[in-house]
């Protein structure tokens, strides 16, 4: 990940264009000021989008989902919204890179587009920054008779 916040002018954003230019307006009288957004809120907010949509049953693999089960159940450290999202966020724009787990019978491809497009919706809207990419990795399938066999199935009492 390059850098830890962006900088993003205080006016409206940009229009898209194929152009790359890096000149930066501080604010829209020209003078001095300007506004940071924190790689881990770009993080966040991705995460949350990508919850928003039907078929997500989680974000992360295998490791990252059980580390974030146990994080989860000690008191004060909060849920877990950044599990399965790594992002690299510059001045004006973000990439981001999602892990996550579908549910079984949705479609996956449907799932991955319907993320794709909340997630960069959002983040535009919330952050201003241009979202160049979202590349999402699915991981596994819920299956939800696994988490009934799970509760039921003792080997020992």
């Amino acid at each position: 990940m390059a850098d830890n916040t962006a900088t993003k002018p205080e006016t409206a954003p940009e229009p898209r264009s194929g152009s790359s230019t890096t000149s930066t307006t501080l604010n829209a009288e020209g003078n001095a000021g300007k506004t940071t957004i924190a790689s881990s809120v770009v993080q966040k907010v991705s995460g949350i989008a990508a919850g928003e949509v039907s078929g997500v049953y989680a974000l992360g693999g295998g490791v990252s989902r059980a580390f974030g089960a146990i994080r989860e159940r000690i008191p004060g450290s909060g849920t877990v919204t950044t599990s399965g999202v790594s992002v690299e966020v510059g001045e004006k724009q973000a990439a981001v890179d999602l892990d996550l787990v579908v549910e079984y019978g949705a479609r996956i491809v449907d799932v991955a587009k319907a993320v794709r497009r909340n997630v960069i919706s959002t983040v535009e809207q919330i952050t201003g920054l241009d979202v160049i990419e979202v590349n999402i990795a699915v991981n596994d399938i819920h299956v939800p008779e696994e988490d009934d066999g799970e509760e039921n199935t003792s080997r020992v009492e």
